[in-house]
């Protein structure tokens, strides 16, 4: 037994101290770290309001009914369901349960969880490559542009990224420790992943299974046995949800949101499964189309370099130098494992991001932050531990050469944005990258390794601090400025900085920080037609009545007129897309039934169980912007019909609109004579 454990032991070169070695600036400076970090993500929380109304509201919805929270109802009457699985849900809604509904118990599950992931992935890194490495790793995740958006919004990826560091932490721990409790606790948080955001999680599992079956125990057959323990593990963390929602009966729970056929595993595969790599997905709001063109470079184009290219070079190039600097130690060797594991990862992930043909928003690419960090942190101090090599100077010269030019070139594309910033960075990494080709002496090296992570972390902490100081609301957050070319501001004429929530970027400035009475979020209902970026309801933006992409914002006498004898209706209102249903919802904090699910387009309800509801007397009002319900994106589609179409005119034709500071209604309890 000693000597399987030895052999599953890191092996170091002589010249190194044990990566484990505890240090006492070590556990100071990780204090610090987290306590920044926790500090820089809570800071100001509720600026964003209810951030994206669709899951805010979805939150409103669990926190008084237990159904809604299990399923993830979109509302607590149970009509639909978001269209994800629920768990990233669960800690918020636990929150409101405990503090109250407001924009800051809600986004606070969400910063714990970014200082989560920055504590573990200090712990995997450190344990492969040291503690500098680990604190490296931690400061550049922390300050990753979308990740500090990421981790202040109630979208899944903050749950998502947490999982995902912590499945790596624990095949890390699996290396070493050789009980079962690691790689099946590694599996366990891959099955959570899926009940946070279904097969994305999917995406880390080959640089899970490659590392372990690479560097895990010696006996070929062992690794193979407890990677399918892991299987196993990972089935039975999602699996009891799936069994659960699958085959409880349809007619006592909600519709499940995104899917065609009211089947959760219809949405698993569809429309959140192959329909994002191959862009056939029903009820898709553009897909790849909107949102960089797909290719090697997409990661680079305007719309997503911001959010996290700064150090992708970097990354690649510190992960090619540390496989040859551990090339020919034992299989088992640690940081060689880390290696696999990150840059697995990184490239997995990065490539189905650039080539994916489905729905695709700059935010996703929050996923590559924890594996660019890893590298970045890990290999930068391996160059550093060997760095009397002079191939390893070269490289390193090379490193932070490519991370200036990077630099130098995203700041480009914002020149009003910092503009002495770029000048400052293409100096410094001038000074730095000449440096680093001579050997100096240790003091001066710590100098230039200084002034290198400054320059590397120069353009990405402003832009994080940007994203930290600047309000985002909507569907499609985003860190930075507007960016010139691109998104946001690029083709199509797709609204820029400070839009509102109507706009692609989904930031605001100077907005409601978000009671129940007003998510202050609205969108602009003059940035375009009828069904397009900004047009009426069921369009892209939508002024009080909402769209498809921004929540409605009810006035005070809206507000009160569907409170009035609201308690006595399952839902006091319905309209079409979820988006719109949310701010009504929010505001009255009473179910609004978001016929069509996000974008008006699911089969949910059919017009003839809206119409039983109807006449159950279960639906007080149904609600339309000033120039009508819509059909779903871009306000119904051509040569579509939708469930959504056919109850808007119906109701219509049998019920009489009534015009309350820009929000049409329709009193479904008062049918035309």
């Amino acid at each position: 037994m000693t000597a399987t454990l030895a052999e599953a032991r890191p092996v170091s070169p002589p010249d190194e101290p044990p990566a484990t070695r505890e240090r006492r600036w070590e556990y100071p400076a990780l204090a610090l770290l987290l306590a920044g970090t926790a500090i820089a993500y809570i800071w100001n929380l509720s600026i964003n309001g209810w951030a994206n109304s669709f899951y805010a509201a979805a939150v409103q919805a669990g926190s008084v009914s237990w159904k809604a929270m299990f399923f993830g109802s979109s509302d607590a009457a149970n009509s639909i369901t978001v269209d994800k699985t629920p768990l990233s849900l669960w800690p918020m809604e636990i929150s409101v349960r405990i503090f109250g509904l407001h924009s800051w118990s809600m986004l606070l599950p969400q910063a714990l969880l970014g200082v989560g992931a920055v504590a573990l992935l200090w712990a995997a890194v450190r344990k492969q490559f040291g503690p500098g490495a680990g604190l490296l790793a931690g400061l550049v995740l922390a300050l990753t542009p979308i990740a500090a958006v990421m981790f202040r919004f109630n979208n899944p990826d903050a749950m998502l990224v947490f999982l995902m560091v912590a499945a790596a932490w624990a095949i890390t721990k699996s290396l070493t420790d050789l009980r079962w409790r690691w790689i099946l606790l590694s599996g366990l948080f891959v099955g959570l992943g899926f009940l946070t955001k279904q097969l994305q999680v999917f995406l880390v599992m080959p640089a899970l299974a490659l590392t372990y079956l690479i560097a895990g125990p010696p006996k070929l057959g062992r690794r193979i046995g407890r990677m399918i323990g892991a299987g196993l593990a990972a089935v039975a963390g999602a699996g009891w949800w799936l069994l659960v929602a699958e085959f409880w009966p349809a007619g006592d729970r909600p519709y499940f949101g995104g899917s065609q056929d009211n089947s959760i595993l219809g949405l698993t595969f569809g429309y959140n499964g192959m329909g994002r790599l191959n862009g056939d997905e029903t009820g898709s709001t553009g897909g790849g189309r909107g949102w960089g063109q797909t290719g090697i470079l997409r990661l680079f184009q305007p719309e997503q370099a911001g959010q996290i290219a700064w150090l992708i070079p970097a990354a690649l190039i510190l992960l090619v130098a540390g496989l040859a600097l551990r090339g020919r130690l034992p299989r088992t060797d640690l940081q060689r494992a880390g290696l696999v594991l990150w840059g697995t990862w990184l490239l997995g992930t990065g490539l189905t991001f650039s080539f994916m043909k489905g729905i695709f928003h700059p935010y996703y690419t929050v996923a590559l932050a924890p594996a660019v960090a890893a590298l970045v942190g890990g290999g930068s101090v391996m160059l550093w531990q060997h760095r009397d090599r002079v191939w390893v100077r070269l490289v390193s010269a090379l490193t932070i050469g490519a991370t200036t030019a990077t630099a130098w070139i995203l700041l480009s594309r914002t020149a009003s944005f910092v503009p002495w910033l770029r000048w400052v960075i293409l100096a410094g990494g001038i000074v730095a990258t000449l440096a680093l080709l001579i050997r100096l002496p240790r003091k001066a090296g710590l100098v230039v390794a200084a002034l290198a992570v400054i320059i590397g972390l120069g353009g990405p902490t402003a832009y994080a601090v940007d994203g930290l100081v600047t309000a985002h609301q909507g569907a499609m957050p985003s860190a930075g400025p507007m960016v010139r070319g691109g998104w946001p501001g690029g083709p199509g004429g797709m609204p820029g900085r400070h839009n509102g929530a109507g706009g692609h970027n989904g930031r605001t400035s100077g907005a409601n920080p978000g009671g129940a009475g007003n998510p202050g979020n609205a969108g602009n209902p003059d940035a375009g037609g009828k069904g397009g970026f900004g047009g009426g309801a069921g369009g892209f933006g939508g002024g009080a009545a909402g769209g498809v992409m921004s929540a409605s914002n009810p006035s005070a006498a809206v507000t009160a007129l569907l409170k009035a004898d609201g308690t006595e209706y399952n839902w006091v209102a319905a309209t079409v897309s979820s988006n719109s249903a949310a701010g009504f919802q929010l505001a009255t904090q009473l179910p609004v039934m978001p016929v069509g699910g996000f974008n008006g387009t699911d089969p949910s309800p059919t017009l003839a169980q809206f119409q039983e509801d109807v006449q159950e007397g279960r639906i007080h009002y149904f609600i339309t912007g000033e120039q009508g319900g819509g059909g779903g994106f871009g306000g119904g589609r051509e040569n579509t019909t939708t469930q959504a179409t056919l109850i808007t005119q119906w109701v219509k034709d049998h019920f009489t609109a009534t015009t309350v500071d820009g929000v049409t209604l329709y009193d479904l309890t008062s049918p035309n004579p």
